[in-house]
């Protein structure tokens, strides 16, 4: 009879002991995570305060209406003007001309993948989108300057070697799986009931797919258009290769502009000396396009939760 009790409080107290250490376990795991969230903040605030520490050396020289709405950036000239305006036109002509390629491409892609393509369509066709994904943007650059150019070139024969066009065709194509993909994830969410519903009420196939599961999935669709955008604004390598470095307000897509992405390249290469205004301007860009691209987040983020459908 001893030896029973003994049994059972010897499991007691084992028991006892694996809650004690499931416990600990417990709050040891969700601190570290803790901690990874918050280096990820602060290095974020890390970002944003050196941004905004150098920035406020540009703007004691130059005014903020100056910096937006000035029409000339020659921040290397003797005598420099700090107008933003040609870098923000710029970089939003090469982004809507990336957006043209990117969205519509993207998304009818994801259509053909979620609702038509077959098993092993699928399975060739997404290797070869994550290939795509998984180019260097460099690759993309030089693939602008050097194939998309001469073939522009043949076909209009006033554009640039720079140029705008040959930068969105290149930046819209690097874009196109990130909005397929998303696109796809989101339209696979909906569920087959309603797919179901509409086809036993006699909609063909793609009356289903564009009336039915694409409005469904309108929240997650318009959130990849809006990170592509956004992936699109802040893109470095391609707009440094192909569109050049010359701050022009234009609407020619066939002519050479620079984007804020570019001249934060051409200024870090250290020509424009320590403390001097030319060098704060760098950080008066990045934070710049660091607001637009948060912004833009933001939107995101507005777009998903306030168009979300539970099912």
């Amino acid at each position: 009879m001893s030896d029973t009790a003994g049994t059972e409080s010897n499991k007691k107290a084992a028991n006892k002991n694996r809650i004690k250490r499931m416990k600990v376990s417990n709050i040891i795991a969700k601190n570290i995570l803790f901690l990874f969230a918050v280096i990820t903040i602060l290095t974020t605030i890390g970002i944003v305060i050196s941004l905004l520490k150098d920035s406020i050396g540009f703007f004691s020289e130059i005014s903020i209406t100056e910096f937006l709405f000035g029409t000339e950036w020659t921040p290397l000239f003797s005598e420099p003007s700090f107008g933003v305006l040609p870098l923000i036109c710029g970089t939003l002509l090469i982004t809507f001309i990336a957006a043209l390629i990117a969205i519509p491409v993207g998304l009818f892609t994801a259509i053909y993948l979620s609702e038509y393509a077959n098993r092993r369509v699928r399975k060739i066709i997404k290797p070869i989108l994550e290939v795509l994904a998984g180019i260097p943007s460099i690759v993309f650059g030089y693939f602008a300057l050097t194939t998309i150019t001469p073939v522009l070139q043949f076909l209009i024969p006033q554009t640039e070697v720079f140029n705008v066009l040959s930068a969105g065709i290149a930046v819209g194509i690097m874009t196109i799986p990130l909005v397929s993909s998303l696109s796809e994830d989101a339209l696979r969410a909906v569920p087959d009931s309603l797919r179901q519903g509409a086809l036993a009420l006699g909609s063909t196939k793609m009356e289903t797919s564009m009336k039915v599961v694409v409005p469904a999935a309108i929240s997650g669709i318009a959130a990849s258009f809006v990170l592509a955008v956004s992936r699109a604004i802040g893109e470095t390598m391609i707009v440094t290769i192909a569109a050049g470095a010359r701050p022009n307000l234009t609407l020619n897509p066939l002519q050479s502009v620079q984007t804020m992405t570019s001249f934060i390249v051409q200024a870090s290469q250290g020509d424009n000396p320590h403390g001097t205004v030319g060098y704060y301007s760098l950080f008066a860009v990045g934070l710049l396009l660091f607001l637009i691209t948060l912004g833009l987040n933001i939107l995101s983020n507005f777009i998903v939760e306030k168009y979300r459908k539970e099912y």
